[in-house]
């Protein structure tokens, strides 16, 4: 795929603006799984030296979304099924525990806000739009995480987040992946609302063991 148009970066940016760029073309499919990536041309796009975009490139490969094979090339990771196999359990996990710590936190207000999310997630589904849906859900769960106040809980779930959204958009085309998890997500909401953490507990835990079983269900994503 063509490298998407943008703009040149400014000489002022630093190799992180580099790599978010480049992370975010992975991310929405812009640079498509399994294509190769040149950092020559890839600096000419950004107009930066090949320097950060070598760095940006590591960085990238260090956590899973690049992989090269020495002197012969550098591509876009692949996804597979077994990737979310392998992360949709950690991350639940990880919400788990960030629901437990917000819990005592947790305001009218703040359920408002995953309320709001929700509705914004209904809405970008029936307009099929996969990255304002994907906007949709992020900001529901991400309700919860911030209100744990917990950093390291919050980056570890972050750099995770990024690849489960490279996934859910890699399958959003072949099937209204999240169009089940409206209703997985009103269960959460109303549980909250009625201050009953267990329950809150069994919905989070449905709605992403439910994920992974219609991913399975559909197979390797095309």
């Amino acid at each position: 795929m063509p490298i998407p148009k943008t703009d040149v970066l400014s000489r002022t940016f630093i190799r992180d603006d580099v790599y978010v760029s480049l992370r975010d073309w992975i991310v929405t499919g812009a640079l498509e799984p399994g294509e190769k990536l040149k950092d020559k041309e890839l600096a000419t796009q950004l107009g930066v030296s090949r320097t950060p975009i070598r760095e940006a490139l590591r960085k990238l490969e260090d956590e899973g979304l690049v992989e090269t094979a020495a002197n012969r090339w550098t591509r876009v990771t692949p996804i597979t099924l077994r990737d979310a196999e392998t992360i949709y359990p950690i991350i639940q996990q990880l919400e788990e525990l960030a629901l437990t710590l917000a819990f005592p936190r947790l305001s009218p207000g703040h359920i408002q806000t995953m309320q709001t999310a929700n509705s914004d997630l209904k809405m970008a589904l029936r307009q099929n739009n996969p990255h304002a849906a994907m906007v949709a859900d992020a900001s529901f769960h991400q309700v919860l995480i911030d209100l744990a106040n917990n950093r390291e809980l919050s980056t570890i779930l972050n750099q995770l987040n990024v690849k489960y959204q490279r996934i859910e958009l890699a399958y959003f085309s072949e099937a209204g992946l999240l169009l089940a998890s409206l209703e997985e997500h009103q269960q959460l909401i109303s549980a909250l609302k009625t201050k009953d953490l267990a329950a809150a507990h069994q919905a989070l835990t449905c709605n992403w063991q439910a994920s992974i079983e219609r991913l399975r269900s559909l197979g390797e994503p095309s």
